[in-house]
């Protein structure tokens, strides 16, 4: 248990002093389980991390310090066995192809106007970049607003977007039926027509 909390603490380390400033990268603990009693002591933790990163070279150095922060307290622990890596869970870097996005990005201005706008950097997990990437075609990710305008512009102006407009997987998530059918049917449309049309 020990252990666990030292690698624990220790990997809270590796965003704030090993990631370069203006980078940005998630490391979290999400999980530890070890031990059945409090008067056991468990020869075995799992921990299980989450890493978010915008680049491939941020990601490969994350997860060499992690590998090294765990080897380094499980040999200051002397523990009797070397630590295991899984990984699991892993999704590619989303980066959008510039000149598709600047395709799309334009024939939304046309069709939406002042409600199309860029996104900013998302942390989520997506594996939407693994079949245009199989295939070597360009792509370009967008979002889609589904939660009531008034909603929204009142958590807004009392700066509590965070806290009081649900996003995916938050047990309250639910976007309004409509206009989100509409607008997310006609957005598919809008950026096919901007690939397809002559």
């Amino acid at each position: 248990m020990v252990l666990a909390a030292m690698i624990t603490v220790r990997l809270q380390t590796v965003v704030s002093r090993e990631t370069p400033p203006g980078e940005t990268a998630v490391l979290t603990v999400g999980s530890i389980q070890a031990g059945t009693k409090s008067n056991i002591i468990p020869d075995t933790a799992v921990l299980q991390l989450n890493v978010r990163c915008y680049s491939e070279q941020t990601r490969h150095d994350i997860l060499d310090a992690i590998r090294r922060i765990v080897t380094a307290e499980c040999q200051a622990s002397r523990c009797p066995r070397e630590p295991e890596f899984e990984m699991f869970d892993s999704y590619p870097l989303t980066s959008n192809d510039p000149e598709a996005t600047d395709r799309v990005a334009r024939a939304f201005a046309d069709v939406f106007g002042d409600q199309a706008r860029t996104m900013d950097q998302q942390t989520a997990s997506e594996d939407f970049s693994d079949i245009p990437a199989a295939l070597d075609v360009p792509y370009t990710y967008w979002g889609l607003g589904g939660i009531d305008a008034e909603t929204y512009h009142k958590a807004e102006a009392a700066g509590r977007v965070a806290q009081d407009v649900p996003v995916n997987h938050s047990p309250s998530f639910a976007p309004i039926i409509q206009p989100t059918l509409d607008t997310g049917t006609g957005a598919l449309v809008v950026a096919a027509l901007a690939w397809l049309a002559s």
